[in-house]
């Protein structure tokens, strides 16, 4: 995480000034760039915040707002369609109207964007809102293009927190043609009879379930398997399930060449050819920094152009901080709204650092993916030895009780300690029981002491106490709720 020293960032030779001194520029009006706008105006610093494009960034206007709206009202037409309780009551699929969803999905947006950004800005006095693209001319001052003309900007610190947006392949034809990225799909008022995925990370599997659910047939083309990143048997498990929601999973499959005519999509692969309605590309995040004149400020970019930043948000340059997507930190809107704010701290003279040991991610599919800590491979990296068991939820009674016993818990315990240093599920609401694996991560428990704590009966946070049991007990000798 310490890819900066201390004697490259500004915290270590920027001379303290008094908060209510200093006017701190962010670059931005994201979840990041509005933790730093508050923390800072809460101290009285003043704040300009300039935004060249939506007020509230990615998050809030076509990013995880609108899709989990579509992802919800996709898994409520799934249940509607088919239930594990079907023997009982009766499901027949639902009739969608794609266009009113649209709509309610852009009023719950719009009203979040004004309650939560808008209003924001309308009780905050030392906090003034500029609409222009931003450009830094030198360490200390950014030039603002705006509707009434190019203005000089003088500040003392300064915040990039500009996001990213979608990266884009290089495919032969592909930009030739009307393909989507998420910020389409999820604006979309119809929904197309056939859709092709390009990617296989968290937004091309949650808009691929979201969109077979409403009635598409989808087709995925994953460079190697389903969410890479993560432990196999999680991108194992997430393809089987796909597969029997009837999507096609086509793993080690690239496109050479995309073609547009008649209104259809023709991709080539090594396999033949996929022909689909609408193309979905789904590929990553870049960060958005190109325009921003890093160089006259001398500011040290890596993979992609992300800013490197070290753990107090300090960059390269002094005086200079980042947060958010548009760093190497993780493209999570809690990790750059956490980043936000301890780099407001830093740039008033406090000492604030951001840990990510424990980070809790989530993938929102059906079954969610919830991940934290390490997985068995990253501790390999970094020499740890490990233990780890696996517990499938036919041994969860929540899932039991749900007959929706799809997925797994699997824990990662230092060999020697057996202290708890990952967790990675599949599950129905795992995302609603990852946040104790980090606490208990973070507080550096055994799996020991995970077992020995009270668990509430019938929740499926109740699978983190049987997964540490697991690590001494054969867990399908035990009463239900046997501690």
């Amino acid at each position: 995480m310490n890819d900066v020293s201390q004697a490259d960032c500004c915290g270590s030779n920027a001379p303290p000034v008094s908060a209510d001194k200093l006017h701190i520029a962010i670059i931005g009006s994201g979840s990041g760039a509005f933790a730093a706008a508050i923390r800072a105006a809460e101290a009285g610093t003043r704040v300009s915040m300039i935004e060249r494009g939506t007020l509230g960034g990615t998050c809030v206007n076509v990013g995880c707002v609108p899709s989990k709206i579509m992802i919800q009202a996709a898994h409520v037409a799934h249940v509607r369609a088919s239930s594990p309780f079907d023997e009982g009551i009766s499901a027949s699929a639902p009739e969608i109207d794609r266009k009113r969803l649209s709509a309610q999905q852009q009023a719950r947006v719009e009203e979040l964007r004004q309650s939560k950004y808008q209003s924001i800005l309308d009780s905050h006095k030392y906090i003034e809102l500029i609409h222009g693209q931003a450009q830094f001319i030198d360490s200390k001052t950014l030039e603002v293009r705006t509707e009434a003309g190019i203005q000089l900007l003088p500040f003392d610190r300064c915040l990039i927190a500009t996001g990213a947006s979608p990266a884009i392949p290089s495919i032969v034809g592909l930009e030739d043609t009307p393909y989507w990225t998420s910020t389409e799909a999820l604006e979309s008022e119809t929904i197309p009879d056939r859709l092709a995925v390009i990617g296989s990370s968290v937004i091309a599997v949650e808009l691929a379930q979201a969109f077979t659910r409403l009635g598409s047939q989808v087709t995925i083309l994953a460079r190697s398997r389903l969410l890479s990143r993560e432990d196999p048997a999680v991108g194992e498990a997430l393809t089987k399930i796909f597969r029997d929601e009837g999507i096609e999973v086509l793993e080690y499959t690239q496109a050479s060449r995309i073609d547009h005519t008649s209104n259809e999509f023709r991709l080539a692969t090594s396999t033949g050819e996929i022909r689909s309605d609408r193309l979905l590309v789904a590929t990553g995040r870049k960060p958005n920094a190109q325009t921003l004149n890093l160089d006259a400020i001398k500011i040290r970019t890596g993979e992609n152009g992300a800013i490197i930043v070290d753990d107090h948000m300090r960059t390269s340059a002094p005086g200079i901080f980042a947060a958010g997507d548009c760093t190497n930190q993780p493209q999570l809107v809690y990790v750059a709204a956490a980043a936000g704010t301890r780099a407001a701290i830093n740039m008033t003279s406090g000492d604030a650092k951001l840990n990510l040991d424990a980070m809790p991610a989530v993938v929102f599919t059906d079954p969610q993916v919830a991940t934290t800590g390490l997985s068995e491979a990253e501790a390999r990296t970094f020499g740890i030895k490990t233990e780890t068991r696996t517990l499938t939820l036919e041994n969860v009674p929540r899932a039991l009780a749900n007959f929706e016993t799809r997925g797994f818990i699997k824990l990662v315990a230092e060999a020697d300690s057996h202290r708890l240093i990952g967790v990675q599920a599949i599950a129905a609401n795992a995302g609603e029981l990852i946040q104790t694996a980090s606490l208990a991560i973070h507080h550096r428990m055994t799996v020991t002491e995970l077992a020995e704590q009270l668990f509430p009966y019938l929740t499926m946070v109740e699978g983190l106490k049987l997964a540490a049991q697991t690590f001494t007990k054969d867990v399908t000798q035990l009463s239900c709720c046997a501690g």
